[in-house]
């Protein structure tokens, strides 16, 4: 497959995690135009069946907290019934923040962070592999990053933890997956306008320096992350994996 057949999910099967609204819908709408199939995960069902209907009859809603691991196998199980078939892509856009300084955090807010933003991906990914390997199919798993998975921002440490996590976690799978037709790579947003980052862009004083910093002079949209998830969910990206793609305004790069 070359040239612009090669971006196509035709055939395809992805599972897509925080898919209710910002960055994980408008990814998930994005495998979806590249012609995939498209399980959407998220806690709010209202969302996701808003999303859904939106996308139309190639996306399913299936509510589901991805912070317990014991429900992987049922929401892979169910997954693939509503999909027709075993997943190819698992993307990983679910996740939380917790804004403090690094000696105000509570063991909770740690937790929370840590096991909604790192351990559930990992875990997740661990299921949707297992079933790949034991039957030899190829797969995509993508896992979203941050700036912060390179560089470190005031107020957050353990998101930039859980981030910084993320990109080991991707090239550990890379290397241990790769060889037997799984790749494993990552997107890494900048600053974004979503409800995550609301408070962050809407302050007078905090949102000019921020923009002040992004060598393209915008802020990102989620659709921004969508023609990134396609290249690496795609054959288009065949060669690749262990990589964190920045697609940040070119801040990281600055």
């Amino acid at each position: 497959m070359s040239g612009l057949s090669s971006f196509s999910l035709a055939g395809k099967n992805a599972l897509v995690t925080g898919a209710g609204r910002g960055l994980g819908a408008a990814m998930a709408r994005g495998l979806a135009e590249a012609g995939g199939r498209v399980a959407l995960v998220s806690r709010s069902e209202a969302e996701l069946t808003a999303t859904a209907t939106e996308i139309g009859a190639s996306a399913v809603a299936i509510p589901a907290d991805v912070s317990d691991p014991s429900t992987y196998a049922g929401l892979l199980d169910r997954a693939e019934d509503e999909l027709g078939g075993p997943i190819d892509i698992v993307l990983h856009a679910a996740g939380v923040q917790r804004r403090a300084s690094a000696e105000d955090v509570t063991i909770d807010d740690w937790n929370t962070v840590i096991t909604t933003n790192l351990t559930a991906p990992y875990f997740l990914s661990q299921e949707v592999a297992r079933r790949q390997l034991a039957t030899g199919r190829a797969g995509s798993h993508i896992f979203v990053g941050s700036l912060t998975s390179h560089l470190s921002v005031s107020g957050i440490s353990a998101y930039t933890a859980s981030k910084s996590g993320i990109y080991g976690v991707l090239r550990a799978f890379s290397t241990e997956w790769s060889s037997r037709g799984i790749r494993a790579n990552g997107i890494g947003p900048g600053y974004i306008r979503t409800e995550l980052t609301r408070a962050l862009i809407d302050d007078p004083e905090r949102g000019p320096r921020l923009l002040d910093r992004i060598p393209m002079g915008r802020l990102g949209s989620p659709e921004d992350m969508a023609g990134a998830a396609v290249f690496l969910a795609s054959d288009a990206s065949s060669y690749i994996s262990g990589q964190l793609l920045m697609v940040d305004g070119g801040w990281s790069a600055s």
